[in-house]
Formats: C-alpha cells, structure tokens, sequence
C-alpha cells in the first residue's frame, strides 16, 4: 500500500471515530467538552460577584462605585494521553474486505477509550468525598426510594435548593443509575401523582414534569471487572448537577464539571511490529475530566433499598 492510500484510510478511520456514539455513554451531560489548544490548561472556579449586592447609588460630584474584583481561582494541570491498538494479522486481512475490518477494529478502540471516559466520569461524580456536606445525602429505610413511603420529590427539592444557594442556579441536568431509574417507574408517590391513569406507570417526560428539571439522563454502561463479571458503571444513586447551555462554552463558565479534550486529538493511524504480519490500529485521545464545581451538584447516593431490608415496601 502506498504512503498517500494509507494517509487516506487513516484519515477515514479518525472521521469514523469521532463520529462513533453509542447510547449508553452518557459522560457528556455531566462533562460537556471543552477543547484547548495546549496540553498544559488552567481551570478556574467559579466566583459569586455576580450575585454580590453593591452600594451602586451615587451623590452628584461624587467617585463611581467600583467593584474590588474577587478574580478566580486557578489551577494548572496537563492533559492525560489515552491510546488504544486493535491488532489484525496479515492473514486476516486477506480473509475479509480490508476496509470492513479496519472499520470494525476502528469501532472497539473507539468505544474502549469512551468506555474509559465514561468510568472517570462517572467515578468523579459518584464520589461523596467529592462534595461539601450541604451537597450530598445518603437515602436510608422509609426515604429510599424503594420503600412505600418515600418522597422522592422532596428529595430532589431539597437537592435543587442546596445547589441553588450556592451557585444562584437551578440544577438543568439529572443523571441516575438504570436500577434507580427502575424504582422510580414504580414509585408509589410518584405514581400518585398520575391523574385518572388505569395502569400507572411514571414516563421519562412525567419524571421532568415532576422533579422540575430539563434533563433526565439514564446511565446505562456496563464494564467487565477484574473477576470477568459485569457491572453497572452508573450505579445506586442520582447526580444533579448545572451544566451551561452555552454554545461555546470557556473553562469561565460556573459548571459542575467538564471534560477537556486538545482540539483533534482524537485520531486514528496504524503502525506495525517486527515481521509486518501484524498491522495496529491505534485510537489516540488527550484530554481529562475535571469536577471544577461540586458545589453546583448534588450527590443522591443509597437511593434504593435492598429487597426484603428496611427499603423494601
């Protein structure tokens, strides 16, 4: 294969690569992306001096009123690299159409680094040490979500004001994980709340109508651990959380977190070893997720009970 015919089938994989998405990885809602320029950032913390009350009243001859800046806080760290190689024989290649195979090789580097996003993400945000103490709370007996009596509702209210005094914003984003999301649609309040309805179940859109936030965002990834069985990276607790709905989003904005990724790092390309009977195709990103703002989330966890205990109905 010619220098210019491979620089072309590289160049096809990296597209196919960012074009890759699968519906179980939902890091982004809580992480947006930021791209940069540089591996080397600066992440600031978000200040309140646009919710300072100033003396903004001035006599006739009298000096303007001028703000003290507060400024941000900042601090510097360095992008992580993430590589990942798909190994295909020589003999394999003559077996299959080239481009199918590099396709799908492609596809399993791809979702390997997402699936490594997504267990940071979710790992960062589903870490109550994470938190301040007004930012978090660990659901026990009748408040779980499982038991009869809960107040799911309350719950959330509750979670949304902590957040609200701290930032001056409502939470916008919910994420919980598949099996909270499985004792919601079953929620005897909540289905309480469901007018005339013969087989009551509570929807996705009746949740938003309920709780009073934008988006609902159920994480369903799974991961193989180190015994080979599989588990839930999302698990048995909700993260509410303001995420901008900035167009061009900057390390400024007040967030909860973010990913930042160096501006077309992801990149696909192939090499080989000694003997050329093995070709690689290799996915290569740099970027890190940052928890920039734990005060502008709120961290659910223990949300339901285990059967036949204190959280069963």
């Amino acid at each position: 294969m010619g220098r210019l015919e491979e620089l072309r089938i590289n160049a096809y994989l990296s597209e196919v690569a960012r074009g890759y998405s699968n519906n179980s990885f939902i890091a982004e809602s809580l992480f947006p992306v930021i791209s940069s320029d540089l591996e080397k950032v600066d992440i600031f913390e978000f200040n309140k001096e646009a919710f300072q009350v100033y003396d903004t009243e001035r006599a006739i001859r009298a000096n303007s009123n001028v703000i003290s800046p507060k400024g941000f806080k900042k601090h510097t760290t360095t992008l992580t690299e993430h590589d990942l190689a798909y190994p295909i024989d020589y003999r394999e290649e003559e077996e299959a159409r080239k481009i199918k195979l590099q396709v799908h090789a492609t596809n399993v580097v791809t979702q390997g680094l997402l699936l490594k996003l997504e267990t940071q993400c979710a790992a960062l945000a589903q870490d109550p040490t994470k938190y301040p103490a007004t930012n978090k709370i660990a659901l026990s007996g009748t408040s779980q979500f499982t038991h009869k009596d809960s107040d799911p509702v309350g719950v959330i209210d509750d979670a949304k004001d902590a957040i609200s005094r701290q930032i001056g914003q409502d939470p916008n984003t919910l994420v919980m994980g598949q099996e909270v999301w499985e004792s919601l649609k079953r929620n005897e309040s909540l289905k309480g709340l469901i007018a005339n309805s013969t087989n009551k179940i509570v929807t996705l859109d009746l949740l938003k109508e309920f709780f009073e936030v934008e988006n609902i965002v159920i994480g369903k990834a799974i991961y193989s651990n180190a015994s080979d069985q599989f588990e839930r990276v999302w698990g048995n607790n909700i993260i509410l959380a303001y995420v901008p709905k900035l167009n061009a989003r900057t390390e400024y904005d007040p967030a909860f977190a973010y990913t930042i990724r160096k501006k077309d790092a992801l990149q696909i390309d192939e090499y080989e070893k000694e003997g050329n009977k093995v070709r690689y195709i290799r996915a290569t990103d740099i970027y890190t997720p940052f928890l920039v703002g734990a005060e502008a989330g709120y961290l659910i966890s223990n949300v339901n009970g285990t059967k036949g205990g204190n959280g069963g109905n």
